[in-house]
C-alpha cells in the first residue's frame, strides 16, 4: 500500500525562510544566502518524508513567495509595468510582482479558496505573450534526485490557473480567460518534456477549481486541456489533485474521464459526499489518492474512522490502486509538534502538525497492507477517547447560553445607520474626510523583546505597564502632530490580532512555534480552539482607557471580531463551526459594552476573516453568510447610538459579498482597496448603495516606498466620484505593524495633507473652478 503527501509547509519549523527573505529584502544578505536557506529546507523536507516511508513525495511545492506566482513566472506572464525584457525571471522581477517597488504597485493578492493563505492573482489578457521563463519545477525535481529522492513534481493545472486569474488593467471584464488555454498549453508541454527527460515517472497537476460551481464551458476546458496534453504526458503517470470540498457530480464526471490521467486525488475530509461518487463510478484501473488525513487542521487523525473509509474503498478501487494521502497540502497547518514544549499534557496527544501527519499517512498505508502498528493505533484510540470525555472541552453554562441564542431572534442595533451617524457626528464633531489608521503601529524589535521578557517573567509587571504606556504615549503624540482625527493606541501590547484575544479567552491553547504562512514572509500562529469559549475578564479596557486619557481626540478601541478569531484559528472539529462562532461573539459583546462604559466612543471590531469561511458552492454560501453576519451584529447590539462601530475587511473579493458586508450594519467600514487597484470602487459604479461610512484605503502598506501626497489625493478623488464626501474616510489599506516608523510617519503625513487638500476643494464644490474642471473631465457625477 502506497502513501502520498499533496504538499508541505515551506517556511521551516522555526520560520527559517521568513527570516532569510526579510534579510534579503532589507539588503542585509545576498541572493546566494537566501538560496542556501531555501535549498537546505527543501532537502530536509524531502529526506523527512522519505525516512517516514512516503512513496509519492512532492517537489515544486516550495516557493519563495507563492505557488500561483511561480506559475505566472513559469509562463512568463509578467505585467508590462515591471519592465521585464525576457529570459529567466529573477528575484528582482519576481519580488516586484509580489511586493511592488518604489515605482510600481504589486499584483493583487486574494484568498486561496477559503483558507488563510493569500495568492498573487495573475493579470492576463489577449496581449500577453507567454514564454517559458522559469525552470523551477524541473530544477527542483533534479535537485531532489541529486539527494537520492525521486519526487512527484507538482504544477498548478492550466485550467485552474486561468480560472484563478483576472483580466489585466485595460482589458474588458468580460474577457474570456479560458481563451488563453491554447497559448499556455505549449509551455506546459515544454515543462512536461523536460521533466520526462530528467527521469520523472509521475507528475501532479493541482486543479482545485474543480470543487467550485463551474459552467459547462469551464468544465469543457478541462477536457480540452488534457486532450491536448495527452501525447506529451505519454509515458508518465499523471495525478490530477483536487481539494477543499466535495467535487460536484458533473465535475467528477469530467475529472474521471480526462485523457492521459492515471490517478485522481480527492479530499475525503471536507469532501465526504465525494465518497458516494467514487463508489458509484471511478473508472477501472485508475489510481485513487484518498485524502483521509486533514491538511487544514491540527487534530490527530481518527485512525479507526479513516481505516474504515479506506477499507470500504478497497473493494471499489482495488488494493493496488489505492493510495493514502492528505486531504490537501499541509501548507495550511503548523510544521512540527516536536517543537511545542509548553502545550498542556492532556491536549498535546490530541494534535498532529505537518510532520506528524506525514507519519499518520504512512501508518494508515501500512495498516492497509497488513502491517498495522498496534501500539501506535492504541495510543491514537486513547487520545480520541480522552478528548471526547475531557472536562477541558465542555462548559455547560456556555453551551446553554449559546443554545438559547440560536433559537433567535438574533439581537441587533434598533436604530438605522443614518440616524446613528447623525448622533455620532454630534458627539465626535469630525471634519469631512476624517483621517484615521487601521490599528497597529510598527511592531519594533524592542517591543517584541519587551513582551517576551514580560511573558517569561524576567521583568516586573509595573515596569512592563510603564514601558507600554510610554509607547502608547509616543504613538498618540505622533498622530496628534500629524493631525489625524481619530486615533489608535497602536497595539504595542499585542502579539497578534487573534492570539492576543485568544490568550484571554477560555477554550484556547497556544503554541510556541505553530507558525503558518499567510502570504510571502508573513506568518501567523493560529490559536487552537479546543473547548467552549467565554471571556473571564475584560481584555482591552485598561489599555484603551489609558490611551484615551492621553488625548482629547477620539480614541478607537481595537477588537478582533468573532469571524476572524474563528477563521484564523485552528477550530475544534467536534461541533459545528457556527456554534463556536456564537460563543466568541458573545465574549466580544461583553468587551464592547465594557469599552463603552469606560468612555470609548469609537470601537473597531476587525472582521477580515468573514471571507475565509465562505463556502465555494453558492448553495452553501447563504447559510454561512447568514450566521456570520448575525455573529458580527451580536458583538455590538447593546451599545448606544452615539458609539461608533467600525470594522475592517482586507485582501478578499469583497465585491462578491458586498451585500452581506452592508448587512453587518457597522457605522464605518474600512476595506483594503489600493492593492486590488480600486476594484472595490467598481461595485459602487454599478449602483450598490452603501449608507454607512466607508474608508476604501488610500495606500498599500505592503508596497515599498512612500506614497506621495498627489498619489493619495488622486486616489481620494477617484473615490469621490462614487462615494459621498460625508461618508468617505481617509485611511491606509491595512494596519501598519509590519512597517518601520521611518516609513509610517511620512506616509501618514502625506495622507493627511492629501485629505486637507481635498477638503479645501470641497468647501464649495459648486464655486470651486478646479474641482468643477475635475468633475467635468472625468464625466462622472459626484455622489
Amino acid at each position: 500500500m502506497a502513501s502520498h503527501i499533496v504538499g508541505y509547509p515551506r517556511m521551516g519549523p522555526k520560520r527559517e525562510l521568513k527570516f532569510a527573505l526579510e534579510s534579503f529584502w532589507d539588503g542585509k544578505s545576498s541572493a546566494d544566502d537566501l538560496k542556501k536557506v531555501a535549498a537546505d529546507l527543501r532537502e530536509s523536507i524531502w529526506k523527512q518524508m522519505a525516512t517516514a516511508g512516503i512513496k509519492y513525495i512532492p517537489s515544486n511545492t516550495f516557493s519563495y513567495y507563492d505557488q500561483v506566482l511561480d506559475t505566472t513566472a513559469m509562463l512568463g506572464a509578467v505585467p508590462p509595468r515591471y519592465n521585464w525584457t525576457g529570459g529567466e525571471i529573477g528575484f528582482d522581477t519576481y519580488f516586484s510582482m509580489a511586493r511592488g517597488n518604489a515605482s510600481v504597485p504589486a499584483m493583487e493578492m486574494t484568498k486561496w479558496f477559503d483558507t488563510n493563505y493569500h495568492f498573487i492573482v495573475p493579470e492576463l489578457g489577449p496581449h500577453v505573450k507567454f514564454s517559458y521563463a522559469s525552470h523551477k519545477a524541473v530544477d527542483e525535481y533534479k535537485e531532489a534526485k541529486g539527494h537520492g529522492v525521486d519526487t512527484v513534481p507538482v504544477l498548478i493545472g492550466p485550467v485552474s490557473y486561468l480560472l484563478l486569474s483576472k483580466p489585466a488593467k485595460g482589458v474588458e471584464k468580460s474577457f474570456d480567460l479560458l481563451s488563453l488555454l491554447g497559448k499556455i498549453l505549449p509551455i506546459y508541454q515544454e515543462v512536461v518534456a523536460e521533466l520526462k527527460a530528467a527521469g520523472a515517472s509521475w507528475i501532479q497537476f493541482d486543479e482545485p477549481t474543480l470543487v467550485k460551481d463551474l459552467e459547462s464551458h469551464q468544465l469543457q476546458a478541462f477536457t480540452t486541456a488534457y486532450s491536448q496534453l495527452e501525447s506529451s504526458l505519454s509515458g508518465l503517470n499523471v495525478l490530477v489533485e483536487t481539494y477543499f470540498a466535495n467535487v460536484p457530480p458533473e465535475a467528477f464526471k469530467t475529472l474521471t474521464t480526462l485523457k492521459g490521467v492515471t490517478a485522481f486525488g480527492l479530499d475525503l475530509v471536507r469532501g465526504t459526499k465525494t465518497l458516494d461518487l467514487i463508489k458509484g463510478g471511478l473508472p477501472e484501473g485508475k489510481y485513487l489518492f484518498a485524502g483521509v488525513v486533514d491538511g487544514r487542521n491540527i487534530w490527530a487523525n481518527d485512525f479507526a474512522t479513516s481505516l474504515s473509509i479506506l477499507e470500504s474503498l478497497e473493494g471499489t478501487v482495488g488494493k493496488d490502486k489505492l493510495v493514502v494521502s492528505t486531504s490537501c497540502s499541509l501548507l495550511h497547518t503548523a510544521v512540527d509538534l516536536v517543537n511545542e514544549t509548553k502545550l498542556d499534557d492532556e491536549l498535546k496527544p490530541w494534535l498532529a502538525f505537518a510532520a506528524q501527519k506525514v507519519v499518520e499517512v504512512n501508518a494508515l498505508a501500512k495498516a492497509l497492507a497488513g502491517q498495522k502498528d498496534e501500539e501506535f493505533f492504541s495510543a491514537n484510540s486513547a487520545a480520541q477517547a480522552s478528548r471526547k470525555s475531557s472536562p477541558m472541552v465542555t462548559n455547560e453554562a456556555v453551551q446553554k447560553v449559546t443554545a438559547d441564542l440560536k433559537k433567535g431572534p438574533y439581537p441587533s442595533r434598533p436604530t438605522n445607520v443614518s440616524a446613528r451617524l447623525d448622533a455620532q457626528q454630534k458627539k465626535l464633531n469630525l471634519p469631512v474626510l476624517p483621517t484615521t489608521t487601521i490599528g497597529s503601529f510598527p511592531q519594533t524589535i524592542e517591543l517584541r523583546r519587551l513582551r517576551r521578557e514580560y511573558k517569561a517573567k524576567k521583568i516586573y509587571e509595573e515596569d512592563y505597564v510603564k514601558a507600554i504606556k510610554e509607547e502608547i504615549s509616543k504613538v498618540v503624540k505622533i498622530q496628534e502632530e500629524l493631525d489625524i482625527d481619530v486615533l489608535v493606541h497602536g497595539g504595542p501590547e499585542r502579539n497578534d490580532m487573534v492570539e492576543y484575544f485568544g490568550e484571554q479567552l477560555s477554550g484556547f491553547a497556544f503554541t510556541v512555534n505553530g507558525w503558518v504562512q499567510s502570504y510571502g514572509s508573513r506568518c501567523v500562529k493560529p490559536p487552537i480552539i479546543y473547548g467552549d469559549v467565554s471571556r473571564p475578564n475584560p481584555m482591552t479596557v485598561f489599555w484603551s482607557s489609558a490611551a484615551q486619557s492621553m488625548t482629547a481626540r477620539p480614541m478607537k478601541g481595537m477588537l478582533t471580531g468573532p469571524l476572524t478569531i474563528l477563521n484564523l484559528s485552528f477550530v475544534r472539529n467536534d461541533q459545528p463551526r457556527f456554534t463556536t462562532c456564537y460563543q466568541i461573539a458573545l465574549a466580544i459583546k461583553d468587551e464592547v459594552e465594557d469599552l463603552e462604559k469606560a468612555g470609548i466612543h469609537v470601537v473597531q471590531i476587525d472582521d477580515p476573516g468573514l471571507w475565509e469561511g465562505l463556502p465555494f458552492r453558492k448553495l452553501e454560501q447563504t447559510a454561512y453568510l447568514h450566521w456570520a453576519v448575525d455573529c458580527f451584529r451580536i458583538t455590538n447590539c447593546g451599545v448606544k447610538d452615539t458609539t461608533q462601530i467600525h470594522t475592517h475587511i482586507w485582501y478578499s473579493n469583497v465585491n462578491d459579498i458586498i451585500h452581506s458586508i452592508i448587512d453587518m450594519d457597522a457605522d464605518v467600514i474600512t476595506i483594503e482597496n489600493p492593492r486590488s487597484h480600486e476594484k472595490l470602487l467598481s461595485v459602487f459604479h454599478e449602483g450598490v448603495k452603501y449608507g454607512a461610512g466607508i474608508g476604501p484605503g488610500v495606500f498599500d502598506i505592503q508596497r515599498p516606498g512612500i506614497p506621495s501626497t498627489k498619489e493619495i489625493a488622486d486616489r481620494i478623488n477617484k473615490m469621490l466620484l462614487v462615494l459621498a464626501p460625508n461618508k468617505l474616510w481617509v485611511n491606509p489599506g491595512c494596519s501598519l505593524e509590519t512597517r518601520k516608523h521611518t516609513e509610517v510617519k511620512p506616509a501618514l503625513q502625506n495622507m493627511v495633507a492629501a485629505a486637507k487638500q481635498i477638503r479645501t476643494l470641497l468647501v464649495d464644490a459648486n464655486a470651486n473652478s478646479e474641482w468643477r474642471r475635475f468633475i467635468r473631465y472625468t464625466r462622472l457625477p459626484l455622489a
